[in-house]
């Protein structure tokens, strides 16, 4: 892995060259990790005119897997003491290896955090980094998918074991405590997000936070969690009802926004703009009455954080490329009643190499628990 992180840094190198700056300060978590391989808090790291440091404050890296591990290449400098601010000291460093501008991450860079470095080193200019880390991360290798395969795998597992116990009478709090427990208990470092459990009329909304509410006999039950595997994040969520045969209403319902995932899903082709992925699976809702109150959009990138680029929304500029893993996660709410929401992680693939690959393989069938 050493090699790759060091490619990594070199072409992020480039771009802060191309851009008139001789070395770059990383300080968000995310970016610091897809770089260095590991971020502990607070640590920041510079790429520099000499040579690469993760500086930490505190103890140093742990060997946690979880964590991550540090590049083995990357020299890593712990802040004695109290030490002051790792991003401080970095540009302090910055400007001692003789470097004349330093781009910086301004989207995370705090304002207090920017006058101290201008106070430390005020003849260092500071140029704006942008999001130059982020488009580097939007493109995954295989070892990234494959982190994200597992996780898949993991949350299939922990929701299709729930699955096969007794559910009424459950509150959906402790749905989502036990799922949880189920994805660390399969090998996950944790959950990707806090886990959302909705019942009857909570059901089919997005990013439903689990209430004391007790799972009854001809239930709709929402579910959508995700598993975090060596730092990379993967969701999945399913539909189903409870006890019964469906009545009319849920099977319409049901079978509607399955039609639009399928949309969403076979329109992900490398070439195919953001906005018209969201375009398929929204026009199938729209044409059936549904186009108050949709979600903002139909699906985003995951990665090494649960929401990133892409954003497949109406709005979005930009095209997918091969290997971007992304979720495709309509869903309809009628307040009062309850509704459907389905959720897959898929990575873009070429048609030549059998079009998007579905990590998230629970079945889609309407069942009755």
């Amino acid at each position: 892995m050493s090699e790759v992180y060091a490619a990594r840094r070199a072409r992020l190198r480039e771009r802060c060259q191309a851009g008139g700056s001789s070395s770059a300060l990383v300080s968000r978590p995310a970016n610091v990790r897809y770089l260095a391989g590991t971020a502990p808090r607070g640590a920041v790291l510079l790429l520099g005119r000499i040579e690469d440091l993760l500086l930490c404050p505190g103890r140093p890296p742990d060997d946690r897997p979880a964590d991550g591990r540090p590049d083995e290449a990357l020299r890593v400098q712990r802040l004695s003491g109290s030490g002051g601010d790792p991003a401080v000291a970095a540009a302090d460093l910055a400007a001692a290896q003789g470097g004349e501008s330093l781009a910086v991450e301004e989207h995370h860079l705090t304002v207090a955090r920017h006058r101290a470095i201008r106070s430390v080193v005020p003849r260092l200019r500071l140029a704006d980094l942008g999001g130059g880390v982020e488009q580097l991360r939007l493109v995954k290798d295989e070892e990234e998918i494959s982190c994200l395969r597992i996780g898949a795998e993991i949350a299939d597992q922990a929701l299709g074991e729930l699955l096969e116990s007794i559910l009424v009478g459950r509150t959906e709090r402790h749905l989502a405590l036990e799922l949880e427990r189920r994805l660390v208990d399969h090998g996950a470092d944790g959950p990707a997000f806090a886990t959302s459990v909705g019942t009857g009329p909570n059901s089919g909304r997005p990013g439903h936070r689990p209430t004391d509410r007790r799972v009854e006999e001809g239930d709709f039950l929402s579910v959508c969690l995700g598993a975090t595997y060596r730092g990379y994040r993967c969701e999945i969520g399913r539909t189903f009802v409870i006890g019964t045969s469906p009545a009319d209403w849920q099977i319409e319902l049901y079978d509607l926004v399955f039609a639009a995932q399928r949309a969403g899903r076979e329109s992900l082709v490398p070439g195919a703009a953001y906005r018209d992925v969201d375009r398929a699976a929204r026009q199938v809702l729209d044409s059936a009455g549904y186009a108050e109150g949709l979600p903002a959009l139909t699906g985003h990138g995951v990665g090494l954080e649960i929401d990133e680029d892409p954003q497949l929304a109406p709005a979005a500029m930009g095209k997918l490329d091969a290997c971007v893993p992304v979720t495709v996660e309509p869903g309809v709410h009628l307040p009062g009643r309850g509704g459907v929401r389905i959720d897959d992680t898929l990575v873009v693939r070429p048609e030549a190499d059998g079009g998007p690959e579905l990590l998230t393989i629970t079945t889609k069938e309407l069942l009755a628990l």
